[in-house]
């Protein structure tokens, strides 16, 4: 599944100045991560159709770009995600990071996950009967 990145600014607004252009696409986000350092934030988001969103965000000067990630669903359950993350760990398989989200409409939470090698990665957690993801229907 494919996650946008948006680098942004450490100054006010610039997380508004990305928000209200999302409005005015009308884009409905499905998962959010905003993570900062001295002088930088990075917004990750997952979206519908995020290869036509990433080219009119940077239409709009945004610094946008796309990154293939893996969307897992967990038991919403103590040690859900201990479960998914143990499975990785026992694989040798590093996470560069995550986020999770739950859905209103599922009882399941969901965890986006970068990964070093996304292909084993998704082999691998699908061998173990993993909920890997291919789209957020849900």
């Amino acid at each position: 599944m494919k996650q946008i990145s948006i680098f942004l600014e450490n100054k006010p607004g610039s997380l508004f100045s990305v928000l209200s252009e999302l409005k005015k696409m009308r884009v409905n986000l499905r998962a959010l991560s905003l993570a900062d350092t001295a002088e930088f934030g990075v917004l990750r988001f997952i979206a519908d159709q995020p290869e036509t969103l990433v080219e009119q965000l940077r239409n709009t000067n945004f610094t946008a770009t796309l990154t293939e990630v893996l969307v897992v669903g967990v038991d919403d359950t103590p040690g859900g995600l201990a479960d998914v993350v143990e499975i990785l760990t026992t694989n040798a398989l590093s996470i560069e990071y995550l986020y999770a989200f739950v859905s209103p409409h599922a009882p399941r939470a969901y965890v986006v996950l970068r990964v070093e090698d996304i292909t084993r990665a998704r082999e691998v957690l699908k061998k173990a009967q993993a909920s890997v993801m291919n789209s957020l229907s849900i």
